[in-house]
């Protein structure tokens, strides 16, 4: 990563012309290439730039970049304020909380959240079409739980077909459903009562042990 904060103009010739008139401004290189103008403002988003694959050719006060399409980048610099460089090394990639997976690790510690008779037989129990999030035990029925972070129609659907190969199992059946998630879609529900599925919405930071912090009624 390439960080430069310098005084300089900027204007992009190709499919559309741009210009952004002599102020300071940060300039950020990549090392996939590419290449961006920032502003001290507009969060996230640069005022221009150019994508990758590109080519950057400096010379006095005159950075050139250019793609494979021919479009250039122009950035007239009058002054070079501070520059740095540094390696920051592969990035790992976002980790989105609340996902599936960690759902479903909540849940497998914490069975009662569906019920306080509830014990856990296993997770990942396998079917010949794929995993059932959890099977559970309710006292001594057994439940098979999906779980999704935003549970639509798919996810019922998928549940049913887990369900129709259980009830198969004369040592498990008969076996009833849960379909666990943080939020379920007004037609998930009409599709899983309808088939006999009960819907849980999860309250995630609460099996984590979050308190929140806003005031409540109740």
């Amino acid at each position: 990563m390439r960080l430069v904060i310098a005084r300089c103009s900027v204007d992009y010739v190709g499919r559309l012309s741009a210009h952004l008139p002599l102020a300071t401004r940060l300039l950020m290189v990549k090392a996939d290439g590419s290449v961006s103008i920032h502003a001290d403002d507009r969060a996230y988003k640069p005022l221009n730039w150019m994508s990758p694959p590109c080519r950057l050719a400096e010379s006095d006060g005159l950075w050139r970049v250019v793609n494979k399409a021919g479009e250039e980048l122009r950035i007239t610099i009058e002054e070079i304020v501070e520059e740095l460089s540094y390696d920051l090394g592969v990035d790992p990639g976002l980790r989105k909380d609340g996902v599936e997976a960690h759902l479903q690790e909540l849940l497998a510690a914490n069975p009662t959240t569906f019920g306080n008779d509830f014990s856990l037989v296993r997770r990942e129990y396998m079917t010949a079409i794929g995993p059932v999030d959890l099977l559970c035990r309710d006292g001594s029925a057994t439940v098979a739980v999906e779980i999704k972070r935003r549970g639509e129609i798919d996810g019922v659907e998928q549940l049913t077909r887990y369900l129709e190969l259980l009830n198969r199992d004369p040592l498990l059946a008969p076996v009833t459903g849960i379909f666990a998630a943080q939020e379920i879609k007004p037609q998930a529900r009409v599709l899983a009562v309808d088939r006999g599925i009960r819907c849980v919405v999860v309250d995630y930071d609460k099996l984590r042990g979050i308190e929140r912090d806003e005031l409540t009624l109740f």
